[in-house]
């Protein structure tokens, strides 16, 4: 299930044990991420790579747009 959500629902997940996500590349990630953030690019994401989260705890996905 997905859905948007707010900074200050982020930040309660992240205190309660949520995983954050980055589906950024790996050269945008490098130049600048959110504190914490797991670096899984979007165009790498399998169920390989997804295999790095932990299962059990929720998964917040974060990704920007220039555009």
């Amino acid at each position: 299930m997905s859905r948007a959500i707010d900074r200050e629902r982020v930040q309660e997940l992240l205190r309660d044990g949520a995983q954050l996500v980055e589906v950024l590349g790996h050269e945008e990630y490098a130049d600048e991420h959110l504190p914490g953030a797991i670096d899984l690019p979007l165009k790498e994401l399998d169920a390989a790579a997804a295999s790095r989260l932990d299962q059990a705890r929720p998964v917040i996905v974060y990704c920007y747009d220039y555009q």
